[in-house]
Order: C-alpha cells, then structure tokens, then sequence
C-alpha cells in the first residue's frame, strides 16, 4: 500500500519538550486541591487543560520517533520498539503505584487520619489488599490521581497497527478514530474500573487525541496550512476562546453562570472531561491552530534561556510526571496538616516544581555522562 503520509523531519522539535514540561508542572499543580497558585494553569481559562496537551504530545511524538522506524525496518519492529516503550511506562507506573499507596497508607496510620485512605480511593487496601492490589495491576485500580499513565499505556499498547494504518491512510485514520470517540459517548463505552465504575479518561473517547497529535506529526498540520493560516480561522479562535473563558468562569463562579440563559449554561457545564466533551476537544484543536500560527518550529525564542527549565522537564517527561504525581500527593497532605495559608500553597508549589525540575536536570546529566567521551587524537610521532 502506498505510503502517504509526511514524515516529520529529522531533528528535536522543542516546541514539544516545551508544551511537554507545562503539561507536566501544570498536571502537578491541578493535583493540588485547594491551591492558589494552580489558578495559573489553562484549565481555569478554557475548556481543555494539561491532560488533553499531555495526551496530545504523546501521540504527536510516538509517531515522530516510531514513523521512520516502522517504514525504514518493518512493522515488525517499530511494533516492538513501541512495545518495549509500553513496558517502560508500564514499569513506572506500578512502581509509582506501589510508593503512592504505601505512602498514603502510612501517613494515614502515622496520624490517625482515616479519611486519607478514603479521599485518595485506596480504601480498598483495608478491605481487601490482596485483590486491590492485583486489580492495580491489570491497570483497573487507580488511586486518585494515578489516571494518566495507564490512559497512555493502553493507547500505546495499541498503536502499532493504528500507526501503520496512518502512515498509509492518515485522513480515513483520523475519521476512524473521530467515529470511534462519537460511538463512544453514544453507547457509553468505557472500560471497567475496580472495585466499581468506570475510567475517569475513557479510553475510547481520549483516543482521539492522541490520534489527532500522530495525524498532525504526519502531514496534516502541513497540509491544513492553508485553513490554519486564513483570517477567518484566526477569527473564530479568537471568538472561540473568549466562549470558552466565559462559560468555564460561569461553570467556576455561580454568580456568573446566574447570569446565562440555562440551556447555554448547562452546554458546557459540567464540563465533561471522562467521555472528551466535542467543545472541550474544538478547544484544545484551537489552541494548536493558535500554536501552529504564532510559535513556528523555528521560533527563536525556544532557545531562551527563561525556558530551559520547562524544555529540560519536557524532555524527561516521565520521570517528571512521576515525581510530579507523588509531589502533588505530599503537597495535598501537607497543606491539610498545616494552616493551609496562602504562603504554604505558595511554598508547596515552588517546592515541588522545583524538585521536579532538579530530578529532570539531574536525568539529563547522568545520561550524558554515559556516553562515551570523544577520542583525543594521538599526536603523531616527529
């Protein structure tokens, strides 16, 4: 079958390290609750926010780094580098899975505080361990929080053959998987979670972003150039994204939702995040139209030295984000020991961005130093 999609070209794009680490400083301050400082972040503007960026970038850089692969060597192996990529995330996840429980557990007997286990959805470890623990496992048991990381999992353990499709078929990919995320909220398909419910990031609807981000690496934000770059379109993000800062400030502020007709109000509100509301995903597709027009891939100021700190987080994603789940967890607990005041959410936030970023600066260093040095040339004798 013929290949038409458009391979990105060669080179780090530091767009995606960039939005990569706000996602990830902004998935840890959304994680606090009842912070200030999260009130900088874009879910309190718009409809989307980091969870839809992060979901993005994933599928976005999954093709960018497994496209050329999967042609140049087969399917076959891009298949099991992007399997082998699955089990790294997988790995992780059990081994923030097993610190977070533990330490909630512990903290929750350490001070009496029994509503800990409650609030963070580990009851289950009082009334039946053995079983909660095997249902983390198979990624149906998520304490509060542990949402993300089995999302992408389960959406790269399964994008093998949905790459290759795109790689041939990349508009039919992108309408498959938009038919796929409708059907969804539709039907209600979702997959269970234990000990009852659902996904919190129902894999069929969320799917569509990461599929939107690989259609966009292969050639469809080239080739919707034309469209993201007219007037009009500029326009209609402009009106777009004011419609979405004033119904989310209805949603946040009831005097300000008292003030809409309630079948415009009850539109957006709650906004539906589980099953990706089609205004939450129109908005999160504007904010990369915005991107595309105003931040080009070879904007100079990528190279600022102001955003060194984000591009290094981005590119230990990871690690970031892990550190960043437990970081939340202990911010949450330490600002329900304490007084809680406006300068310890303030502390509580520089702290743990802080300490993010040192562990993203620290992984960027230890992997140079396992590179091997350059050879010295040896003088040749007179």
């Amino acid at each position: 079958m013929k290949i038409n999609a458009t391979l990105p070209e060669k080179g780090r794009d530091l767009r995606l390290d960039l939005f990569r680490g706000v996602a990830n400083w902004a998935i840890y301050l959304d994680h606090i609750p009842n912070n200030v400082v999260n009130w900088i972040t874009t879910r309190n503007y718009g409809f989307s926010d980091a969870a839809d960026l992060f979901v993005f970038i994933s599928g976005y850089t999954a093709s960018f780094v497994y496209a050329r692969m999967m042609l140049e060597r087969g399917f076959v192996v891009g298949a099991t580098r992007l399997t082998k990529r699955v089990w790294q995330l997988y790995v992780a996840h059990v081994v923030l899975f097993v610190i977070y429980i533990a330490s909630i557990s512990y903290l929750a007997l350490r001070f009496g505080d029994s509503e800990l286990v409650n609030e963070f959805n580990v009851v289950g470890l009082v009334d039946n361990a053995t079983e909660t623990l095997r249902q983390g496992l198979f990624l149906k048991f998520k304490p509060v929080n542990l949402d993300v990381l089995p999302l992408y999992i389960v959406l790269m353990g399964l994008f093998p053959p949905v790459l290759w499709l795109m790689l041939r078929q990349p508009n039919w990919t992108m309408v498959a998987a938009i038919v796929l995320w409708l059907a969804s909220r539709q039907t209600g398909w979702n997959l269970p979670a234990y000990p009852t419910g659902t996904w919190y990031f129902n894999p069929f609807a969320w799917q569509v972003l990461f599929v939107f981000g690989s259609w966009c690496a292969l050639g469809g934000a080239q080739k919707s150039r034309a469209l993201v770059m007219h007037p009009a379109t500029l326009w209609f993000c402009i009106a777009y994204m004011i419609l979405a800062l004033v119904m989310t400030m209805a949603g946040t502020f009831p005097d300000v939702g008292a003030m809409f007709p309630k079948w415009l109000y009850s539109t957006f509100n709650p906004n539906d995040k589980t099953n990706l509301a089609p205004y939450r995903f129109l908005h999160f597709v504007v904010l990369v139209i915005l991107v595309i027009r105003f931040v080009p891939k070879e904007w100079p100021g990528l190279e600022w030295k102001v955003f060194d700190p984000l591009v290094v987080c981005g590119q230990q994603s990871l690690a970031v984000f892990c550190v960043g789940v437990f970081l939340s967890f202990v911010a949450h607990f330490l600002l329900s020991v304490s007084s809680g005041s406006l300068l310890a959410q303030i502390f509580v936030s520089v702290a743990g961005i802080a300490i993010m970023t040192a562990v993203a600066y620290y992984i960027s260093w230890s992997k140079r130093q396992d590179k091997p040095l350059p050879k010295t040339p040896v003088p040749k004798a007179a």
